[in-house]
């Protein structure tokens, strides 16, 4: 398989009734080899940095779209669809440091949130029917195996129930639109999935407007992951009545990258697309397409390789893998 053959993952894709995704950096929209990859295979788009709280408003009162624009435009042309991500995230990457550093009351901070969400989806209303609404609430202590709400700035300053709260108010503001929970290290059924479970179900029954759930799928290729384990856990969100996609997937290669590891990688790729078939997940979709382009390097000290694409922009085995399992 080649870049050169007709068919992208997305043309594949559509005949399973799946759509194919990935994250897109404005940064580099001005290069036509990240472009060309963009277009040929993904018919979903989730912008990568540019709707962050903190990329948006690093000044209080002061929101600058141009970034988020270019890539909402970008996709818009290709006519994939937008996944908004994030709306709330308590990452000290996604806060502005001026927010950060503001002592508030509990409803100044609630009021903080709610113009927040009400200015971002008024702006793109007509643009974004999907938003990641919350994103990584749920604490990760494997250790202890305690899994509750992660502390956080809005968290600490509103309580639990600003998971609650933000849901409400985007479907007040877009009552058409689709809105997800996202988070990692809940793929398989294990204590944080579990977590989440508790906690999506509890917010169901309070009436919260909850449509679907995020896998964000980063995984490494020394893991073992069940995918038995990741299809149970899929369905029984499915049964709540929420839609599941695999949002935001990669597969890093602690260095250096052998011809074992990509083959171990590859096979992690297309067992979960098979996974996402067959439970008939939303969409497919991957934090990156070109390792050239990637979080993985500086988030994850020596680790890289993680996308379907090497450096040149060239299919490596993962990439071959995908388009396996879509024509099986």
């Amino acid at each position: 398989m080649c870049m050169s053959t007709s068919m992208g993952l997305k043309d594949i894709a559509s005949r399973k009734g799946i759509a194919v995704g990935c994250c897109i950096n404005d940064a580099h929209l001005n290069e036509g080899k990240y472009r060309s990859a963009l277009v040929r295979n993904f018919n979903l788009a989730t912008p990568e940095y540019e709707l962050m709280h903190s990329q948006l408003c690093p000044t209080r009162g002061k929101y600058d779209f141009e970034n988020a624009d270019k890539v909402v435009a970008f996709a818009l042309k290709h006519k994939m669809r937008i996944r908004g991500h994030p709306l709330v995230w308590q990452s000290r990457l996604n806060i502005p440091s001026w927010l950060a550093r503001q002592k508030l009351s509990r409803s100044e901070a609630a009021k903080l949130l709610k113009d927040h969400i009400m200015t971002v989806m008024k702006r793109y209303k007509n643009e974004i029917h999907d938003w990641v609404v919350v994103n990584e609430a749920m604490n990760d202590d494997f250790k202890s195996g305690k899994f509750k709400l992660r502390k956080g700035f809005w968290f600490n300053r509103i309580g639990p129930r600003y998971v609650e709260m933000a849901f409400r108010l985007a479907h007040i503001v877009d009552p058409k639109a689709t809105l997800w929970y996202n988070d990692y290290s809940m793929d398989e059924i294990n204590g944080k999935s579990d977590a989440v479970y508790r906690l999506i179900k509890g917010l169901l029954k309070k009436g919260a407007p909850i449509h679907a759930i995020g896998l964000q799928m980063h995984l490494a290729s020394h893991w073992n992951l069940d995918p038995k384990s990741v299809e149970a856990n899929i369905r029984r969100f499915q049964k709540l009545g929420l839609k599941v996609g695999i949002t935001e997937m990669d597969v890093r290669i602690r260095k250096p990258v052998t011809k074992k590891k990509l083959k171990k990688q590859a096979k992690m790729y297309s067992g979960m697309l098979r996974v996402a078939l067959n439970t008939r997940c939303e969409d497919f979709s991957l934090w990156g397409v070109t390792d050239a382009v990637s979080w993985i390097p500086e988030s994850h000290k020596g680790y890289d390789a993680g996308l379907i694409l090497d450096k040149k922009y060239r299919p490596k085995l993962a990439y071959e893998n995908l388009v396996e399992a879509l024509n099986e």
